[in-house]
């Protein structure tokens, strides 16, 4: 479950880096305008935008796909713990060393982030048109969070490599309690 919900997330952000640099809508229209200047050749700067978008629409419909599967194994993870299996633990249990507080409460923020992330989506792709904008707005700010994430979740991982809980790595990778 942590790898498909990990490899989702991560071809997600490629989706959206890829959006913001190489198949940027102006980059694409760009290269397109010198492609016709060379055959004599013009188009408008809206139909250049609109063409660019049409190249690189294929790519953001895997976003999309791939938006679905995660809002699939999301679902799957929450109730997960019905089945006793990948437990919550409540990040407010008095006795627990504040190490583990920060890391359930680290946890608890990540969950809430994505599921505003996963509704915020589907609200711009199923919901009412005239929440599409404001809905976006929120969405975009997903990458910030998630991008936090990931590096709090390497630092944790090296971290207890390197101290308490050695071969975590290995034993990770390798799936092995």
């Amino acid at each position: 479950m942590h790898w498909l919900i990990a490899l989702s997330m991560l071809f997600l952000l490629l989706t959206v880096f890829l959006r913001l640099g190489w198949m940027n809508k102006v980059h694409i229209a760009d290269i397109i305008k010198q492609y016709l200047a060379t055959t004599n050749q013009t188009l408008s700067d809206e139909q250049l935008i609109v063409l660019a978008k049409q190249i690189r629409k294929p790519m953001w419909d895997w976003h999309i796909y791939i938006g679905y599967v995660l809002v699939g194994l999301y679902v799957i993870r929450l109730l997960l713990p019905f089945f006793g299996e990948m437990k919550f633990r409540n990040p407010f249990n008095k006795e627990l060393p504040q190490k583990v507080k920060f890391q359930y409460i680290v946890y608890l923020l990540f969950y809430l982030c994505v599921a505003l992330s996963l509704i915020t989506g589907l609200v711009i792709e199923l919901g009412p048109k005239e929440f599409k904008e404001p809905m976006e707005k929120i969405h975009i700010l997903s990458i910030y969070y998630l991008l936090a994430f990931i590096a709090i979740h390497f630092a944790g991982v090296l971290m207890a490599e390197f101290t308490n809980q050695k071969g975590i790595i290995s034993k990770i990778i390798s799936g092995n309690k």
